[in-house]
């Protein structure tokens, strides 16, 4: 079978219990809500998010409370620093950089340090996160944490092609492997 990897962008609306929460459940809007209900064990993906306060994480890692929003300026330095800037950034340019996690760091851990890279992914979310993701792609795929030979899938739309879109792509029939 497969292994598949849903990223998606986080949402402006989260669950605002104190202290912290998988990100898989601190999220809230309509597309998280969507994947809770559809994958309510998350057993057939694995979920990754791209936050504008924590960059690109595996949504099984707790996670604070927020409110920022991914701007084009806050999205082309993502880029510009590519998958090894730490997020989050340290809260003043002097302090070090030894805060949060990168991207290489995390789709080299969920990939099982290449050895099960994924093989069908779906990018969700809008435009400028969209760009990150996309961004991110070729050197996911050079980690070992996507093979070469990727499915993928974007979904960007309205919200209820979205949440539809998303709902068939974790349903989708995997083949399974011949005994």
């Amino acid at each position: 079978m497969k292994r598949r990897l849903l990223i998606l962008g986080c949402s402006s609306r989260k669950k605002p219990d104190p202290g912290w929460m998988p990100a898989f459940d601190r999220y809230d809007g309509p597309l998280w809500q969507t994947l809770r209900t559809v994958d309510p064990t998350r057993s057939k993906t694995t979920v990754a998010y791209l936050s504008a306060r924590y960059g690109f994480g595996d949504a099984a890692t707790p996670i604070e409370d927020y409110n920022l929003r991914l701007t084009p300026g806050l999205a082309a330095r993502m880029i510009a620093g590519g998958v090894n800037t730490r997020w989050p950034r340290p809260p003043r340019p002097r302090d070090p950089d030894t805060f949060g996690d990168s991207a290489a760091v995390n789709i080299t851990s969920m990939s099982r340090f290449g050895d099960s890279p994924f093989e069908d992914v779906a990018l969700v979310g809008g435009r400028i996160y969209l760009s990150v993701m996309r961004a991110f792609l070729p050197e996911f795929i050079r980690l070992g944490g996507i093979t070469p030979t990727v499915e993928i899938t974007v979904i960007n739309d309205t919200i209820g092609f979205m949440r539809r879109a998303l709902r068939q792509w974790v349903d989708k029939e995997q083949p399974h492997d011949k005994p």
